[in-house]
Formats: C-alpha cells, sequence, structure tokens
C-alpha cells in the first residue's frame, strides 16, 4: 500500500527532527528546511501503459482458455478490464515504477523539489543560505538543494552523498536516523561557512508534507 508522507514519521519522530533542525541551525546563519511528499509525478503515462498491458495479457489469456481466438472478443475484453487494472494502479503506486524509465523519475523528483524550493520559500533567506531537504517517497529519492549563496562554498558532491543516505535509510527502514545524522552533518558544514547566530527562519524547523 501507499506510504504518505504524513504518516512516515510519528508525531514523536517529528518532534526529534525539529529539534534536530534547531540544534543544526544553532551555530550557523544558515537555514535548513525538510520536505516529504508522497509522490513528485502522477506518471499517468504509466498508469495507463501498465494498466493496458496487463489487461491485453489478460484478455489474451481468456481467450485462449474460452477458445475465442477473435478480434471481437479480445478488444473487448481489454477495454472492460481497462478499469479495473488502472484502480489497481492507483491503489498500488509502486506499481507504476516498473514502466518507468529511470531518467523519467529521476527528473520528475528533481522538477518537483526545485517547485518545492520556490514554492516554500527557502529562497527567501536573508543570505540566500537555505537548504531544502527534498524527500520523495514513491520513488524513495532524496533531492538537497542549496541556495545560490552557498554553491562555491560546500560542494555538490557532498550534498549528493547526504541525499544518498537519506534515500538509504528509508530503504532499510531507518528514516529518522538518517535523517537526523544528515541534518547534524549539514549543519556542521554549514557552520563552518556560514557561522554566527540564526536570524529569520524563513522555511520554519517542521517538516513540511
Amino acid at each position: 500500500m501507499k506510504i504518505r508522507a504524513k504518516e512516515l514519521f510519528s508525531k514523536e519522530q517529528k518532534e526529534k527532527i525539529r529539534q534536530a533542525v534547531r540544534a543544526a541551525e544553532g551555530s550557523t546563519r544558515a537555514d535548513i528546511a525538510i520536505m516529504l511528499v508522497d509522490e513528485s509525478d502522477r506518471y499517468r503515462e504509466a498508469e495507463l501503459t501498465g494498466a493496458l498491458s496487463f489487461s491485453a495479457l489478460v484478455a489474451l489469456v481468456l481467450s485462449m482458455a474460452l477458445h475465442q481466438p477473435t478480434i471481437w472478443f479480445y478488444i473487448p475484453v481489454t477495454a472492460v478490464l481497462l478499469f479495473p487494472f488502472l484502480r489497481l494502479f492507483k491503489v498500488f503506486p509502486h506499481m507504476k515504477l516498473a514502466f518507468l524509465h529511470r531518467r523519467r523519475v529521476e527528473e520528475a523528483v528533481r522538477e518537483r523539489a526545485v517547485y518545492a524550493f520556490f514554492q516554500k520559500g527557502v529562497h527567501e533567506t536573508d543570505e540566500q543560505t537555505g537548504i531544502l531537504i527534498f524527500i520523495s517517497l514513491l520513488e524513495r529519492k532524496v533531492w538537497i538543494l542549496a541556495d545560490k549563496g552557498i554553491h562555491g562554498k560546500i560542494a555538490d558532491d557532498f550534498l549528493r552523498t547526504l541525499a544518498f543516505d537519506v534515500a538509504t535509510g528509508i530503504k532499510e527502514d531507518r528514516a529518522l536516523e538518517a535523517l537526523c545524522s544528515v541534518i547534524e552533518k549539514c549543519g556542521a558544514e554549514l557552520a563552518r561557512y556560514f557561522p554566527g547566530a540564526h536570524g529569520k527562519n524563513q522555511p520554519g524547523d517542521e517538516i513540511i508534507c
């Protein structure tokens, strides 16, 4: 079944994450925001392709079993079966991933992360030193976006490594530990380049769902 962003962490776990963000921001002027989404895209083309593939296969099996190998039987049965299979893909969205190219998924997550970066005001920090840890649960992918004030100081490879750590933690059912560890590492790295008292907290410390 679908894991929803609002259900991934309990109330107590969300409080631990909030405290981890506050502690990480305690010695830096930069801001850290966390956002979870159920999925980055509906991937409607994968729903349709998958449902059509399954309905066509079942219709073929039925036509052979019932000795009705004609197009007049096969096409109507395929059409009738299409709708229940579409419903199945909505109930079990992970099935869609089998009908998606890896690049399509990565681009969808990246685009959704960039949209969230601006939608949630992470770019509105005083010195353009906001960081967004974006988690898309369906794809189990993580993007960490840094504002322009951070580029050139904190390496992209470092952020990609942290994103990989969070994604791995989610896959291994230790999302809380992985996320808190990455928040701590982000805070330590930000404190190296942007030390000082934390000012206006534009995105806030709570997880955005």
